[in-house]
């Protein structure tokens, strides 16, 4: 166990501050509004310690040893994680102290340990008035007093890190405001608040301190470097004039060399005249000795001076390193200071923008106090409502009474007045059913007619039935040459891409290409076997046996073509990828033609695509008043035909090594959205169904009915589906008509005009305007964005198109997601056979380096992207709950958003070597698999959710989800103690309320159903790994949403002939 385990500890945050210093006087003008931001939070929320002073106290660590240096005494962290922070003047003698605390959850399971108490010398209760007190000090004082503050006493203040235990810790703060009326106190004065914010102005003064210090180390740094450059330079020119010297004396020397040659020749010559008298030879000799000895002796001197020079150069050398080290202690002090100027920049801006915020305390305080009496009020007024509500029943009880008693006596009357009838009543009763008698007579007359007639209607039903079976035989006898074949889609849509790049190449007619399109749809067995004698042949010679197939007959299903951003496993993002295979195959599976459209990403799956191969033809399509060229590749993709659109554009629209996130991601879409119907125009294709998806091809609805309607592309109806209403592409008008449309026509409030602005237009908005089927991923995610709240600004567009709006709940892919199957597990399992998952179980704990000692300690997982709408802070929560149960946690997912993932890193160091909990902060689709099957809990605590997939396979592999009642979760996951709910469909924990205590309801009690009712929890794991989650009857949806929207075309069609 880790000291976490262990103990609990509390971090404590003292600020001692002068009250009378002059950054103290400014608060009257800053007030930062992260800094009341994090104060309401925490004296609302519960959360005693302000995020605002982490950055003070590591700051302060950084620079303990630059404040050592000028008076500023600090000690150190000693690697404690959970510490107090103190500031206080030790030349102030009056200090006041503002305390905030915050607790660290700790396992429940692990005893205590006792820490150290920590001594305050002095302590200034909570409710202590921060403003100048009763000695006189007023506000002019205190302007007075900040030219006398010295430097001095600002120098003396010392930043002192302690540890402290919460268990000794008495003073806490209250996290309501107005709990205790009838005190006359507020439970958080105003005067700790601003409190508080005096302690950051004043580690804002220290803080410039230190720079300024820092600043004249610096100038004093670089004096001495300048000093010690002119003594190099000095050294320099002393050490050229000594090599000039020594290349004096080294010619002198050999100028030497040759006068004593000289000397010996005339010597020699000398001795062989014997001319010279012996004294003038003395002389002779005498005088070459001389200058000799004198040119030795400089020379000497020479070597003696260059041997004093060389150790001045070494002398250099070592003060020329010193240079150097002193260099990089300039750089280093230079990047401390970029830090001090970063952190006291990021300062002044959060107390240049406090100013409004500030002036709000004292608003939002009467406010409050306004409240508070009116809810006094309304609690008389309740009080009074609940008296006459209880008079209210009592009289109702009493009438109830005497309705029973009136009864009673209505009943007796009725019987008397039967006794009582006189006998012309009885006349006049028997003359009313003589007559009734006769309008029954002429009724039954009136139905033999109508009788007759339906019997008439009845046998031209049978001549017409007749006549149908008959039309059917004839069909069937024209369709018996023609056998279906059971071959794998990879064949069909093979085949049908072949048949499409021939006719696309112009290498067939329209009609021909039509003929065999149909035939490979029906798989008939004629245009398999031609296929199959001719593979191995020669193009043209396939192309000749191909059109000898005369033989035609109706189309068996409808014929819908997908224009979509994203497909897996080819382009996946999200959510979208998958649907979008899951769907199409399921489509097929039901017997329709389904193709889909893509563009061409640089960074696709290639691997995943069988025969891509590009079209030996160019489609042109329009974009910024120019026609610009596509190449147009075709391949399968698990089954299905796909055609992937390359445009040959200057800007290399998706050459970009991603999907999305680019900043002209309009753009690139817009001319997608158009290329895509332009290669479904000049490929001569009539589809039934266009489904276009999420705003990146919203755009096809309106270029669809505007530009390729009128062209002859007019036989499909279009259906949109939206993922999530939170992404919806708004655009200026002026960048939406790059890709043809007419921003004038469409840019009203009932077309593409987006709500934010009149010159904006929305995608979504034009393509639920201008679509035949609309649809979202759940029943109730689709009630949930017709209201206001959940809407995105389109509630009132949606209401308006009502009844071709729907909500289909999302499938899975059961045969990707099988763990009987799974490749990406060790050990396959289904639920009759459980062994597996604990194996599995076993096998990530091993992995990740997790305990697994304990197998009854159950493993919740969690994998998702870390963004606000997933429930960060209760996934946050999450991880230390489950320490607390006695649990594990491991988390997969990656953050987009940068201060989540900056917090979530700090965490997965936190917990970097912890034996129960793991973060593994990006995606990784092996490890998905392995968690999906060794999880016994799975959370999904989303703010909002559209639909979500990972309950659903969670389930699949045995996974109990703990999920909140939003969009498709509250569609899929049901309570398994609610008893409003058949108990055939309960299946997991849920709760309402997106905060901790809603969380830990549902949590709690999972845990302690996994811990004491293990064959309860058994039974459990066996229902949701039964559930069907398949792609059948949400596909089924979608078909009978589209035979109705063709089947109501059809009919106008030939209505309209």
């Amino acid at each position: 166990m880790t000291g976490f385990q262990n103990a609990s500890y509390t971090s404590t945050c003292h600020y001692t501050l002068h009250p009378h210093t002059p950054e103290n006087y400014l608060l009257r003008s800053f007030k930062p509004p992260e800094i009341d931001k994090h104060i309401r939070s925490t004296f609302f929320s519960g959360h005693l310690l302000p995020r605002f002073f982490f950055p003070f106290v590591s700051m302060a660590v950084k620079l303990s040893s630059c404040f050592m240096s000028h008076g500023w005494n600090c000690c150190s962290v000693n690697d404690c994680k959970h510490f107090s922070l103190r500031f206080y003047s030790s030349s102030s003698p009056r200090s006041l102290t503002v305390s905030c605390k915050t607790r660290q959850r700790s396992s429940s399971s692990q005893p205590r340990k006792p820490q150290s108490k920590k001594i305050v010398p002095s302590q200034v209760p909570q409710n202590d008035n921060f403003m100048p007190d009763d000695s006189g000090h007023s506000d002019s004082e205190n302007t007075d007093e900040i030219s006398n503050v010295s430097e001095k006493s600002i120098s003396n203040d010392i930043v002192a890190i302690q540890r402290f235990d919460d268990r000794n810790s008495s003073s806490t703060l209250t996290s309501s405001i107005g709990a205790d009326k009838g005190d006359g106190h507020s439970a958080v004065p105003l005067q700790d608040v601003i409190g508080m914010i005096r302690n950051a102005e004043k580690n804002i003064h220290i803080l410039n301190q230190a720079r300024i210090h820092a600043l004249e180390d610096l100038e004093k740094i670089l004096g001495e470097k300048e000093a010690l450059q002119r003594e190099i330079n000095i050294l320099e020119m002393r050490l050229a004039e000594t090599d000039a010297r020594i290349r004096v004396a080294a010619q002198d020397k050999v100028h030497v060399e040759l006068l004593q040659d000289h000397l010996e020749k005339l010597r020699t010559e000398m001795s062989n005249r014997n001319r010279i008298p012996n004294e003038m030879q003395d002389i002779v000799l005498r005088a070459p000795d001389r200058q000799t000895r004198a040119l030795s002796e400089e020379l000497t001197a020479l070597r003696n001076e260059n041997m004093s020079l060389k150790d001045d150069l070494m002398s250099i050398k070592e003060q020329l390193n010193g240079v150097k080290r002193t260099d990089e202690r300039v750089e280093m002090l230079e990047k401390e200071r970029k830090v001090l100027e970063a952190s006291l920049k990021e300062m002044e801006y959060k107390l240049t923008l406090s100013q409004d915020d500030g002036a709000q305390l004292s608003t939002l305080r009467s406010e409050c106090e306004t409240l508070w009496d009116k809810v006094e009020h309304l609690q008389v007024l309740l009080d009074k409502s609940t008296s006459q509500a209880d008079q209210a029943i009592l009289v109702l009880q009493q009438n109830q009474e005497l309705r029973k008693k009136v009864e009673r006596l209505e009943e007796s009357l009725d019987n008397a007045s039967i006794y009582k009838l006189s006998s012309e009543k009885l006349q006049q009763y028997n003359s009313l059913m003589q007559q009734k008698i006769k309008l029954l007579e002429e009724r039954l007359e009136r139905s033999d007619a109508e009788i007759h007639s339906y019997v008439q209607l009845y046998q031209d039903s049978v001549k017409e039935f007749q006549d149908t079976i008959n039309n059917l035989k004839e069909e069937s006898k024209k369709k018996a040459s023609g056998k279906h074949v059971d071959m794998p889609w990879e064949f069909w849509s093979r085949l049908l891409l072949l048949v499409d790049a021939w006719f696309l190449e112009k290498k067939i007619h329209r009609d021909e290409a039509k003929l065999l399109r149909e035939m490979t749809w029906r798989k008939d067995a004629r245009i398999h076997d031609v296929y199959m004698e001719c593979k191995d042949k020669n193009e043209r010679d396939i192309i000749a046996a191909f059109r000898r197939l005369t033989s035609s007959s109706s189309s068996p299903g409808l014929h819908v073509i997908h224009i979509a951003a994203e497909m897996a496993p080819v382009a996946k993002v999200g959510g979208l990828g998958d649907v979008l295979s899951a769907l199409s195959k399921a489509l097929q599976r039901k017997g329709h033609l389904v193709e889909i459209v893509l563009p061409k990403y640089d960074c696709m799956q290639y691997e995943s695509i069988q025969d891509l191969r590009v079209l030996d033809l160019v489609v042109e399509s329009y974009f910024d008043g120019k026609l610009f060229k596509n190449k147009i590749w075709i391949g399968t993709v698990e089954g299905l035909p796909v055609y992937f659109i390359e445009p040959l554009h200057p800007a290399k629209l998706f050459w970009r090594g991603k999907t999305y996130g680019e900043p002209d991601d309009l753009k690139r879409f817009s001319f997608f959205s158009r290329a895509a119907l332009e290669l479904l125009h000049q490929a001569g294709k009539k589809p039934d169904i266009i489904h276009c998806h999420d705003w990146q091809t919203a755009f096809v609805a309106p270029l669809y009915w505007d530009l390729y309607a009128p062209k002859g592309l007019n036989s499909a109806r279009i259906c949109f589906t939206c993922h999530n209403f939170e992404y919806q592409g708004t655009a200026p008008a002026s960048d939406v008509a790059s890709c043809g449309l007419d921003v004038h026509h469409l840019n009203r409030p009932d077309r593409m005009q987006d709500h934010s602005s009149p010159d904006r237009l929305n995608p979504v908005k034009g393509a639920i305007v201008f679509s035949n089927i609309v649809t979202t991923v759940s029943p109730t995610y689709a009630e949930e964005v017709r209201t206001a709240q959940g809407g995105q600004g389109l509630h009132a567009t949606l209401n308006a198109h009502a009844q071709k709006f729907v909500g289909i709940l999302n499938g899975i892919d059961t045969d990707y997601w099988n763990p009987a199957t799974d490749s990406f597990l060790k050990f396959q399992y289904n639920a009759s056979d459980l062994e597996g998952k604990a194996e599995n179980k076993k096998a990530l704990q091993r992995l990740l380096g997790l305990s697994f000692s304990d197998s009854r300690r159950p493993l919740v997982g969690c994998i998702t992207r870390l963004v606000p709408q997933k429930g960060v802070h209760l996934i946050r929560h999450a991880i230390y709950r489950s320490l607390e149960l006695g649990g594990q946690f491991v988390l997969l997912g990656s953050s987009p958003v940068p201060n989540i993932r900056r917090e979530f890193e700090e965490i997965a160091r936190q917990f970097e070597n912890h034996e129960h909990v793991r973060l593994i902060l990006k995606y990784d689709e092996a490890l998905s698999h392995s968690i999906y099957a060794s999880s016994d809990m799975f959370i999904i605590p989303s703010i909002f959710e559209p639909c979500g997939l990972t309950q659903m396979i969670a389930m699949r592999y045995g996974a109990i989800p703990i999920a909140r009642k939003t969009g498709g979760l509250n569609d899929s996951v049901f309570d398994v103690d609610d008893d409003t709910i058949p108990v055939q469909l309960r299946n997991g924990y849920t709760f309402v309320t997106p905060d901790e205590q809603g969380f830990n309801g549902a949590f709690d009690r999972a845990f302690n159903r996994f811990k004491s009712d293990n064959e309860g929890w058994q039974e459990l794991i066996n229902k949701v790994m039964n559930i069907d989650f398949s792609w059948d009857t949400s596909a089924s949806q979608y078909e009978e949403l589209y035979l109705q929207s063709v089947s109501r075309a059809r009919a106008a069609r030939r209505s309209a002939g």
